[in-house]
């Protein structure tokens, strides 16, 4: 017990520094182009708002790497169809502001019906697979929608292959005239999910999804139902990444149907894989990582970029496979390891000489 606290009161102090530098970054940075606070606040400062635009994109990448960590390092479930859970958030809101004229509260309650069903669809077949099966049976229902909202039936609703274009965003959190509030509104919502993973995580619940992941099968001679604590993990992660694609819809009203390929579920396995498995902080690191080096790399280099980017994930996975945050934890622990040892050793060596002093004596 005492060698956990002083290490959670530096998490706690370095996680509450990094939120308060996030919320003064907009104002900082148009105070280095010479805007005062109140030109960042009426969304008046060039640099600040782009650096805004930027940063909302890494919360919501962010926000469904989170959704995909819950699953597969937490879980253990490998999903090659997670891109569905975001893609239906993303279409569903441009298709309820823009076709219905719903509001966002309507959409909201939309929202959630539509992740839960979802996500009950992918429970459907935990019982009967595992494993690569598993991954195979969601790859194949994520497929299956990506054809639907590609197909020229609901061209009208969805764009087909063009994409869902000309979503009309409500005015109090457009991208366009307020993007400070949606700034803070993004933040805000990914440090609420966070911190509901991390309590789930520490739950009773997710200690058992971490003994599924670990061994599914002794989970169940315990006397746990596998079925039950895997299905929640998935409704939590689909109502996560569901709430990550509207946010994507808002800040960016174009919905691609690259949002619901493989490609973006690879996305989120490569950020929590820079940033390491399970352990949800490798999300958040890994998204910052991930935007940023592709934006570095594509405004300097160009179309050069992506095999740059690709050696880099490569040199990332093979020099630290336990990710960036995983990697640190484990040395961190290895070193209070050493610590408490060389600690231990001392005090026996000091213990020795006293005694043998007091019996020479």
């Amino acid at each position: 017990m005492t060698s956990s606290g002083p290490s959670s009161m530096q998490q706690h102090r370095t996680a509450l520094i990094t939120l308060l530098a996030l919320i003064l970054l907009p104002f900082v940075i148009g105070l280095f182009e010479g805007a005062s606070p109140l030109e960042v606040w009426s969304n008046r400062s060039g640099a600040s708002k782009f650096i805004q635009g930027l940063a909302i994109e890494i919360f919501i990448l962010a926000l469904y790497a989170l959704s995909y960590d819950l699953i597969f390092g937490v879980t253990g479930l490998l999903s090659f169809g997670h891109s569905m859970f975001f893609a239906v958030g993303a279409y569903l809101t441009g298709i309820a502001l823009k076709s219905f004229g719903l509001n966002l509260w309507q959409t909201a309650g939309i929202l959630m019906l539509a992740a839960i069903a979802q996500a009950l669809l992918f429970g459907v077949v935990l019982p009967r697979v595992k494993g690569i099966t598993f991954a195979l049976v969601t790859l194949g229902m994520s497929s299956v929608f990506h054809i639907v909202i590609m197909s020229r039936e609901l061209g009208d609703y969805t764009g087909a292959d063009v994409g869902l274009q000309g979503v009309i965003v409500p005015d109090f959190i457009s991208p366009a005239t307020e993007r400070l509030r949606l700034y803070f509104v993004s933040l805000a919502v990914l440090i609420l999910f966070y911190l509901l993973y991390r309590r789930f995580v520490d739950s009773p619940t997710g200690r058992v999804c971490q003994a599924i992941r670990e061994n599914e099968g002794r989970a169940q001679m315990l006397g746990y139902n596998t079925f039950l604590f895997k299905l929640a993990a998935l409704i939590l992660s689909s109502i996560t990444a569901a709430i990550a694609g509207a946010l994507h819809t808002i800040y960016q009203p174009i919905v691609t149907p690259d949002t619901a390929g493989l490609g973006f579920t690879v996305t989120a396995l490569l950020i929590i894989l820079i940033g390491g498995v399970g352990t949800l902080n490798g999300a958040l690191v890994g998204a910052a990582i991930f935007r940023l080096l592709d934006f570095g790399l594509r405004r300097y280099l160009g179309e050069s970029a992506s095999f740059i980017n690709g050696a880099i994930y490569v040199l990332i996975v093979l020099f630290l496979p336990y990710g960036i945050v995983g990697t640190w934890q484990l040395k961190a622990s290895l070193t209070l390891r050493q610590m408490q040892q060389g600690w231990q050793r001392l005090l026996e060596m000091f213990g020795l000489n006293i005694v043998r002093r007091t019996s020479g004596k």
